[in-house]
């Protein structure tokens, strides 16, 4: 069963069991929302909105349609999304951007995503940073604009060099791969245990 403030405003019967919504969150209809997810207050979602299982919405943050927030995502404090490229007052036939947000993803507080871009699995982007192009699978992105500073690991931390494209985590017991889309563990992690 879910929880609601009772100050929320909720539109939609597609929250999944353990999800805690808390106060002045509007939620319009439309928007499917997963289990175990935590809405922090002062947020907005609007239509059309897709959410994952196991999501973190700290408090300030709306999503417009065309977002999709995949499992595992933490959002911090007032990450700020866009979902059209080209906004004019009052020009509602507009095509808008899809932006994704990917598998166990970390943003941090104040970022500002461009629209129709995805943020890879495993992903962080830091405090402030401005997103204007998708982000790799593990990568670690950051600045004004936001640019790759480094791979993490599925815990966040930072993660060394093995070789030529092989990474390693810091405890040593984890190895990735550089792929076209980022990177990819050698042995799938146990994310769960």
């Amino acid at each position: 069963m879910s929880k609601i403030h009772p100050s929320a405003l909720v539109e939609t019967d597609a929250i999944g069991a353990g999800t805690t919504i808390w106060a002045f969150v509007h939620i319009l209809p439309g928007v499917r929302i997963g289990s175990n997810c935590n809405i922090c207050d002062h947020c907005f979602i609007e239509d059309g909105v897709d959410i994952g299982d196991n999501v973190t919405l700290k408090s300030g943050i709306y999503l417009w349609k065309g977002v999709t927030v995949e499992d595992n995502v933490f959002l911090g404090p007032n990450v700020v999304f866009t979902n059209d490229l080209r906004p004019r007052s009052k020009q509602h036939d507009v095509e808008l951007a899809k932006t994704v947000i990917g598998y166990g993803a970390s943003v941090g507080a104040n970022s500002t995503i461009l629209a129709g871009v995805r943020i890879g699995r495993f992903a962080m982007t830091g405090i402030g940073a401005v997103i204007t192009r998708s982000v790799p699978d593990y990568a670690l992105v950051y600045g004004n604009p936001a640019r790759q500073h480094g791979w993490v690991d599925e815990y966040g931390q930072k993660l060394l060099p093995q070789g030529p494209d092989r990474w390693r985590s810091a405890d040593g017991l984890r190895t990735y791969l550089t792929t076209a889309t980022g990177l990819q563990p050698t042995i799938s992690p146990d994310l769960l245990g």
